[in-house]
């Protein structure tokens, strides 16, 4: 009989605790658009930040802003795109260019 109970507490606590995990998504709008997910995560970091610095004494100095870096990743993307359609394009050519110089380099050889 405990052990019937015990098994139901554990999953009413359990079943709580995603359902309060699953409201509070809700409640904070973090399914939305990405503004408000940055927003939300910006204030828990506020709201942590300052729980940890009030509750040990413990100063937590402030990053440095990240460097800026600018990469067009849709060139290359694009340039590597271009690379393997050229060879697989290419490849049969090659392979049968390559099998007649094979070809033609085992025929002098047994001359």
């Amino acid at each position: 009989m405990v052990a019937r109970v015990w098994s139901l507490v554990r999953f009413l606590i359990k079943g709580s605790v995603a359902g309060g995990a699953v409201y509070l998504v809700y409640d904070q709008e973090l399914l939305g658009p990405s503004d408000k997910n940055e927003a939300a995560l910006r204030k828990a970091g506020e709201v942590f930040s300052q729980y940890v610095c009030d509750q040990t004494d413990l100063q937590i100095p402030k990053l440095p802003a990240p460097p800026k870096i600018y990469f067009p990743i849709r060139d290359s993307w694009n340039s590597g795109i271009i690379t393997v359609i050229s060879a697989l394009i290419s490849g049969p050519s090659k392979a049968c260019e390559y099998s007649k110089e094979g070809w033609e380099y085992v025929k002098g050889c047994t001359k």
